[in-house]
């Protein structure tokens, strides 16, 4: 079911075109956690921390694949809502043959590296090739991945973020059975759990593309197509890059800052995993309205509606500010009692430092939400450096704080380290985006 973006009330359309992927998030949460889940409860502990100490390595190539696909599906949204099918169809083929190309050149590349990685970030000797084994069969199908992303990507483009819902519905229910039938009834180990990833995707991805010939042949190019265009390749690389390397920027400071905090004790660790997990929860909803304002606002740059994209950065503020301070009441009352349940211990350090954690961070869920929706609304009018420089200070933030802070004063520094570089980023991305000069009217 496709949304029209273009046309309508306008906070309408954002939430009706969000809420399938908020729900999508939502699932695919879900969808690892029942993985992990599920390795730990036929493999054991071993084969569990095989898995979670090569998540890290995986995630930043899996963060990049996503960001590439979203990059590519901004300019696609864009050349969508011009109006000119010709261009949106080239903008399908060159984002298939550099998308196949980037992935191609990723997979082998991390292939090859893959292990002296797993060494360098100290993954110990006693599970270090059961991570080998699960997380290269990962690498090797990267494409599948990418090919499921792309296809998300580009259906989101023309305002359809229903059917990948479905999809990612059918992958989570078939890659919880195969989980099972490769763990128990081949014996595959944690080579299983990766093979029924695989394979459920594989599925998901080819259900999608049946849909996209069968019910959206807008998305199909023809062999015209696919001649090389100078112009649209070089804005499909840069805006793909520019997305995946500011997720993958993100998530390394993440990384690099989880070190520091690894030195606190397991009790601190404990508790800290607890409140991300909630936290993460609690960013969902803002960060979905951002994604989808990223591609209402390319679609109705396309059409060069000025107007409509200043209100609908308005009225996203207006819905990421009214969930923040929802979200904030209830964390201020029940934040000690989600730890508690989530964690399921009793233990006072793990309780306190976790609870401390969100009832600090969550006031300043205000400025989190409209930082979020500045940043890819600046996406989404094509702006590439803005986005990746408050990455940069985001990631360059953690480094300061997990090697100065965090030793001096402990957890508290790890607490105050993100409120602190979120306000930081809000007024970089505040200040590029209303003196951006096709926000102000001053460019085309």
């Amino acid at each position: 079911m496709k949304t029209d973006l273009l046309n309508g009330n306008i906070t309408k359309s954002l939430l009706v075109f969000a809420i399938p992927m908020l729900l999508s998030n939502i699932l695919q949460q879900l969808y690892y956690t029942v993985d992990m889940i599920i390795v730990g409860h036929y493999l054991g502990e071993t084969s569990l921390a095989s898995v979670g100490a090569c998540s890290v390595a995986f995630e930043l190539l899996f963060v990049f694949v996503i960001g590439l696909g979203r990059g590519f599906g901004i300019v696609a949204a864009r050349n969508y809502g011009s109006g000119n099918h010709d261009l949106f169809k080239r903008t399908v083929a060159g984002a298939i043959v550099v998308g196949i190309l980037l992935t191609f050149f990723i997979s082998v590349t991390a292939s090859v590296f893959m292990m002296p990685l797993l060494k360098l970030i100290n993954i110990p000797e006693s599970i270090i090739n059961t991570a080998y084994s699960y997380i290269s069969i990962l690498t090797a199908f990267l494409i599948v991945t990418f090919t499921y992303n792309i296809c998300a990507g580009l259906l989101y483009a023309i305002g359809d973020s229903t059917m990948p819902l479905l999809f990612l519905v059918i992958s989570s229910i078939l890659n919880i059975a195969f989980d099972i039938i490769f763990i128990t009834s081949f014996n595959m180990g944690v080579s299983g759990a990766a093979a029924a990833t695989v394979v459920a995707q594989s599925i998901s991805t080819a259900l999608c593309l049946f849909y996209i010939f069968k019910r959206c042949r807008i998305l199909i190019p023809r062999k015209e197509h696919f001649h090389y265009d100078a112009a649209l390749y070089k804005d499909l690389v840069t805006q793909g890059f520019s997305m995946g390397f500011m997720l993958s920027i993100i998530t390394l400071g993440t990384v690099i800052l989880q070190s520091a905090i690894n030195g606190l004790g397991y009790l601190v660790i404990a508790g800290h995993i607890t409140a991300r997990r909630i936290n993460s929860f609690c960013m969902m909803p803002m960060n979905t309205i951002a994604i989808a304002l990223s591609t209402f606002v390319s679609q109705n740059k396309g059409a060069n509606q000025l107007s409509r994209i200043r209100k609908a950065v308005r009225y996203g503020n207006f819905i990421v500010v009214s969930w923040a301070i929802f979200i904030t009441i209830i964390l201020f009352f029940f934040s000690k009692t989600l730890i508690r349940l989530l964690s399921g211990s009793n233990e006072s350090i793990i309780i306190e430092n976790g609870a401390r954690y969100l009832m600090i961070n969550s006031p300043f869920y205000i400025v989190l939400g409209i930082l979020f929706n500045f940043r890819l609304a600046l996406q989404g009018i094509g702006e590439k450096i803005v986005p990746i420089i408050s990455s940069v200070i985001e990631f360059s933030s953690k480094i300061l704080f997990a090697f100065i802070f965090v030793p001096i004063l402990g957890y508290l520094g790890v607490i105050i380290c993100e409120p602190i570089i979120w306000f930081t980023m809000f007024l970089q991305l505040l200040y590029s985006f209303y003196t951006n000069p096709y926000i102000r009217g001053k460019t085309p």
